[in-house]
């Protein structure tokens, strides 16, 4: 272990995270969306004036490794990108560390002084870092509403957004506002949520500053080096405990959308010495459908494992993921090349490859690691017009399932999962902002798996649609099961059903888009999860 003061560790990474989590906690108050408002649908970083991550909030995880990448693709611009304190680049462009194009990322670069009127009194300012937030925006435009379609290609998708100042000389451009505005079915939710974004990187730069200031150019720059490598180094002892070795596991995803089936994610997990590499050479070619991932969601969920291997109290920053290396092949499921559809990949596939790699680490750890959770993010959105409140609506919604049983106990019922970290929207919020009633909500009794340990129980929710709309599913687990572990029982899968205005009743598809009538009914049952150790 590195020679430095664990107590000074600890007082930094409370005060870097806390400039992270103000930052959230200011975009969840000034957005207008229930999307980000009410389930959190966004994450906070900040980084270093050489884009190491030196903080990220508890948002979301899928969110871990996309931040990073899309902060390493905007300084490889360089030096055609002249960073300006008066500034604030957006961006959702798949070929620069986006995810999906509904998740608009904003990056704020941070200067010692703000004051760009008198530069000459300020020879000695610099660049001492940066802020970022990712927010999921309910509506980006595309051919659906919510803008996760059933596509075949990225242009179908939503409007994509290359880096651009959205902020310039501290003012918000308009011209790039109204061209979001113009490309969305809910206009002033991007409006209110984009407004919201800037007000939480200008809280970000104003507090990175202040740490800046109190503790000096040398002070700092030590504490945050310090940080770093003390994640880096507890991450390679944590990772030292597993045998050396390559571990191998496949799984598949349920389908496509549009018709391909049982499309297989492969990976070798190769440990050594304290390193971890993941290779998914041997994964299916990117699908004609929406279930492409980007690199910067395989990473995030390589990520994202790691560190939950990791003590809990450990500070989340690059440090973390010095010793992984990600073999993510191109033209790939797990890595597809521009302009494939990812529409889905990012909420979906993002949970099949966890699946995937938390199955082939079980093999290495069959104590430590859990039975696999529901393994989908059970995508509801319905958007048309309210006629009540006279104003187009997009609803978008991903629901809890069951979680997998562990070696410490039973899973947790009706809860978000690994990749997706956020809430439900309230019933109170869903029927006053949208023009749905909630006929149901409640645990799925007995879908969790059996075993030494049962899964969670996975939950139901029934919605009647007030208006003609358009509704648009995106789930898995319908066809293949969450697995158990250590001879625990498969959690059950999901079901989805509409239910007409005349009271009839049809299964529907994993994933399915159709108009609807009013008075129509949706009825999502999500997967429980997968039991642990065989059932006494």
């Amino acid at each position: 272990m590195p020679n430095y003061n664990p107590v000074e560790v600890e007082i930094w990474r409370h005060l870097l995270a806390s400039v992270s989590e103000e930052m959230g906690a200011t975009l969840e108050r000034a957005a207008f969306s229930p999307n980000i408002k009410e389930r959190r649908d966004h994450s906070c970083a900040i980084f270093n004036a050489q884009g190491e991550m030196l903080a990220q909030a508890a948002h979301i995880p899928v969110h871990l490794g996309a931040m990073p990448l899309m902060m390493e693709s905007l300084l490889n611009l360089q030096p055609s990108l002249e960073w300006r304190p008066d500034e604030m680049w957006i961006c959702n462009d798949p070929r620069v560390g986006g995810t999906h194009l509904p998740d608009l990322t904003l990056i704020a670069p941070v200067f010692l002084y703000e004051d760009t009127e008198n530069e000459a009194n300020f020879p000695q300012n610099e660049l001492i870092g940066f802020v970022a937030n990712r927010a999921h925006h309910a509506d980006i435009g595309g051919i659906a509403p919510g803008s996760l379609p059933l596509s075949t290609s990225l242009y179908q998708e939503g409007l994509i957004l290359p880096p651009l100042r959205l902020v310039r000389d501290d003012k918000l451009q308009q011209e790039i506002v109204a061209l979001i505005c113009a490309n969305s079915r809910t206009p002033e939710e991007r409006r209110g949520d984009l407004s919201a974004q800037v007000g939480a990187n200008a809280v970000g730069k104003e507090r990175f500053r202040e740490l800046f200031r109190q503790s000096g150019r040398e002070l700092f720059t030590q504490r945050t080096t310090e940080t770093l490598l003390y994640a880096e180094t507890v991450l390679n002892t944590v990772l030292s405990r597993i045998s050396n070795g390559t571990y191998t596991t496949l799984d598949v995803l349920d389908g496509d959308g549009t018709g391909a089936i049982d499309i297989p994610i492969r990976v070798a997990l190769t440990v050594d010495e304290g390193k971890l590499t993941f290779d998914f050479t041997g994964s299916a070619l990117q699908t004609e459908g929406s279930a492409n991932a980007t690199e910067a969601i395989t990473r995030s969920v390589c990520y994202y494992l790691v560190r939950c291997l990791a003590p809990p109290d450990l500070p989340t920053n690059s440090g973390c993921f010095r010793a992984i290396t990600v073999i993510a092949p191109a033209g790939t499921i797990v890595n597809a090349d521009y302009p494939a559809a990812v529409a889905t990949g990012n909420v979906e596939t993002s949970q099949r490859i966890l699946d995937t790699i938390l199955q082939a680490l079980a093999k290495a750890l069959p104590q430590e690691i859990p039975a696999c959770s529901q393994g989908t993010m059970n995508n509801l959105l319905i958007g048309g017009y309210d006629l009540e409140r006279q104003r187009p609506f997009a609803y978008y919604e991903t629901i809890a399932g069951g979680a997998g049983a562990s070696s410490e106990g039973d899973g947790a019922s009706a809860i978000h999962t690994h990749m997706t970290n956020t809430l439900n929207t309230p019933i109170e919020v869903l029927e006053t902002h949208y023009p749905l009633r909630v006929v149901q909500l409640e645990i799925a009794d007995n879908t969790g798996g059996r075993g030494k340990f049962n899964g969670g129980n996975g939950l139901i929710r029934h919605l009647e649609i007030l208006v003609d709309a358009h509704v648009s599913l995106i789930t898995e687990r319908r066809t293949h099961t969450p697995p158990g572990a250590n001879g625990g029982e498969d959690g059950l899968p999901g079901h989805n059903e509409i239910i007409l205005p005349d009271g009839t009743r049809h299964s529907l598809p994993p994933r399915w888009s159709e108009k609807v009538s009013a008075g129509t009914q949706i009825l999502v049952r999500t997967p429980g999860g997968g039991g642990w150790g065989k059932p006494t």
